[in-house]
């Protein structure tokens, strides 16, 4: 499987997910190509609304570059969600990780599974689901 199909399909998966859980939520397609920045996937209730960008990987950490970041922080400040990273590691399942909560290398932020672990949120804690 490619790494753009593999993306898809968590994408569809974390879409999927919501539906279920009595949340409205749509694929931004081509979201990675166009010249603004838009998420991955919008998801909302009567409650919230949330700005998510998707990343499924087999390692252990995630970079992010600062573009990135500031992608997501301008189009959740315009739109007035709440900006997200879910990281699916493989055999972990999804963690869904606060802006604030990013570690910062010299040029990038990272996502590791100790951060996703300690700091992140899974699926039921983000839509409070308890």
């Amino acid at each position: 499987m490619s790494r753009k199909s593999k993306g898809i399909t968590a994408e569809r998966e974390l879409l999927h997910l919501f539906w279920k859980n009595d949340w409205a939520c749509i694929r931004v397609a081509g979201s990675g190509n166009v010249q603004f920045p838009v998420p991955d996937l919008l998801a909302g209730n009567s409650a919230r609304k949330l700005a998510i960008e998707c990343k499924a990987i087999s390692s252990d950490k995630k970079y992010f570059s600062q573009e990135d970041i500031a992608q997501i922080t301008e189009f959740s400040k315009r739109f007035g969600a709440e900006p997200w990273l879910a990281v699916k590691f493989l055999n972990k399942g999804w963690f869904f990780i606060s802006l604030d909560d990013l570690e910062k290398t010299k040029e990038n932020f990272v996502v590791s599974l100790d951060l996703a672990k300690n700091k992140g949120l899974i699926f039921d804690e983000l839509i409070g689901k308890f």
